[in-house]
């Protein structure tokens, strides 16, 4: 599905040449279809001590959207970084070279948010099952919501900017840092409201 939107706004609604598919717009892909399978798998949970009927094969495949969510998160930032320059993204960078504050702004997001992701990914091995107050912690609402919290932020200055300027959507499409941020906001509340 993300990839369906991308392709549709970008190449086919959009001016983005074809060649730029197999880095550029499957870096969007990558991040859109990431966020989408963590938001579910934070979400499920939460949304059972609201009261909503979980299906409990839903319940059980929550580890699994975890995994998939976090390797497209990993690829994400892995095809960020090759693509991090001014000729991809100018709008990052200032006039002397460096990066803007919104860049600095949501790079520090980016980078926070994947990392509390990483250890809470990593606090279900073992070694970690072992000590139990550690494990608690990590994935604990407080960190939970803080990395979300991070998650959100390199959305938001990301591509804000885009948000307000409706008449340059390709095709009248949102980008997809509008659409990815809108299912961020919805399982944020969620988890807001519904983690214990």
């Amino acid at each position: 599905i993300s990839l369906g939107y991308a392709v549709v706004r970008y190449h086919l609604l959009g001016d983005v040449p074809w060649k730029d598919l197999p880095v550029f717009i499957l870096n969007k892909t990558f991040a859109m279809s990431a966020l989408i399978l963590l938001a579910i798998n934070f979400a499920l949970g939460p949304l059972k001590n609201l009261g909503v009927g979980i299906p409990n094969n839903w319940m059980r495949a929550r580890r699994y959207l975890g995994i998939m969510g976090f390797m497209q998160a990993f690829v994400h930032l892995l095809l960020s970084l090759i693509l991090l320059n001014p000729g991809n993204y100018g709008k990052f960078y200032a006039v002397d070279g460096m990066f803007t504050f919104n860049a600095g702004m949501a790079l520090l997001g980016g980078v926070l948010g994947f990392l509390v992701l990483w250890v809470y990914n990593i606090s279900f091995n073992a070694a970690f099952r072992k000590d139990k107050d550690l494990l608690d912690f990590i994935t604990s609402r407080p960190v939970l919501l803080t990395g979300m919290f991070f998650v959100g932020l390199h959305l938001f200055f990301f591509g804000y900017e885009g948000w307000l300027n409706p008449g340059g959507w390709h095709g009248g499409l949102p980008p997809i840092s509008l659409v990815t941020f809108s299912v961020f906001a919805v399982g944020f509340t969620i988890n807001l409201f519904g983690r214990e």
